[in-house]
């Protein structure tokens, strides 16, 4: 609009007063004899178009900005509001909310910024969340230790190897809260060295099963790979998966007395899936969408294992996620529980 009037003033002021001049000039040459009037008529005409270019500008100016804010409103108001909840995010607000917008680019930047505090606010839960679950944990090995040592302090315990062992233990189990908690967070925040390579399952599955073969008794479980002796390869991190097949496996052992514990290996492309099935004690159906949450044990677990951290299957969920799988469980109380998860194809 600017541009425009000023355009008009410019060829007004400096042009028009020129162009009729030499316009009343072509008149005479037909014949027309404007002399005595010629200088009268173009300042006439310079008046005019002075004139006329003001009120263009005057009513160009009214009738411009009045067009522009009321085509600028629906594309200011969103901004305020955005400017608004941007503000109360700033302040901790994490459940604040950016409205739909009318406008297609607006909408997509609110809906990427209502996608952002949502991500924001479910990190910020679970940390709180963590935080609450490590203190509940942490108290107990630590009221333990304090009960021990003001009773060796005090002299109503006396010192011996069981107490020490005791002692031991409970500062053991502390330094596995702090290292899976620590392990968690890398992997909540996306710290966690992830090396995804082509691997052949078939080798680690044989050397875990000849580890984990070596700690069961004789009236214990059997443990056996029922697994394609050249099965594909998977696109992961032997690391992890080792470290989640030992999560896996350490929990069906751990709660497995008798009967069988069987690691199998299937193809379903473009997935390759691992399952652990144990004839253990089982989980309760309503327990079941709570199995891989942080801290998060049975109560039966709790009587015959107190001392684990409750992070493992945590973990290994968080892993197989990182490496593009899933992870699956099945259980029935007292007859036993399947996990399965999924690596894809190299």
């Amino acid at each position: 609009m600017l541009v425009g009037l000023s355009t008009l003033l410019t060829v007004s002021w400096f042009f028009s007063g020129h162009l009729f001049g030499l316009h009343l000039t072509l008149l005479e040459g037909r014949g027309f004899d404007l002399g005595a009037i010629c200088n009268a008529l173009i300042e006439e005409f310079e008046t005019a178009c002075n004139r006329g270019a003001w009120w263009s500008l005057l009513i160009g100016a009214i009738v411009g900005g009045g067009l522009s804010y009321l085509f600028a409103k629906p594309i200011v108001q969103p901004l305020i509001q955005m400017d608004k909840m941007t503000q109360q995010f700033a302040q901790g607000n994490l459940t604040a909310r950016i409205p739909e917008s009318e406008i297609p680019e607006l909408n997509r930047l609110a809906m990427n910024f209502n996608r952002m505090a949502s991500n924001l606010e479910g990190v910020e839960q679970r940390r709180r969340e963590l935080i609450g679950d490590l203190t509940h944990e942490l108290r107990t090995p630590l009221t333990i230790m304090e009960g021990y040592l003001e009773g060796l302090a005090d002299g109503t315990i006396e010192p011996s190897a069981e107490v020490f062992q005791r002692l031991a233990r409970e500062t053991a189990r502390l330094g596995r809260l702090v290292n899976d908690t620590q392990e968690l967070s890398k992997a909540e925040a996306g710290y966690l060295l992830i090396n995804i390579q082509p691997i052949d399952l078939h080798p680690l599955l044989l050397c875990l099963i000849k580890r984990f073969c070596d700690q069961l008794l004789e009236e214990g479980p059997v443990l056996r790979l029922e697994c394609p002796p050249n099965p594909p390869l998977v696109s992961a991190d032997p690391e992890r998966v080792e470290q989640i097949l030992v999560n896996l496996l350490g929990n069906a052992v751990r709660y497995t007395a008798n009967g069988s514990i069987i690691v199998r290996v299937w193809s379903e492309p473009p997935k390759l899936w691992i399952a652990v099935i144990d004839t253990g004690h089982g989980i309760k159906l309503e327990e079941l969408p709570f199995v891989f949450n942080q801290f998060w044990r049975s109560e039966r677990s709790r009587v015959r294992n107190p001392s684990g951290s409750g992070m493992g299957l945590a973990i290994s969920h968080r892993l197989v996620k990182l490496q593009g799988g899933e992870i699956l469980v099945e259980s029935e109380l007292d007859k036993g529980s399947t996990f399965r998860f999924s690596l894809p194809l190299a």
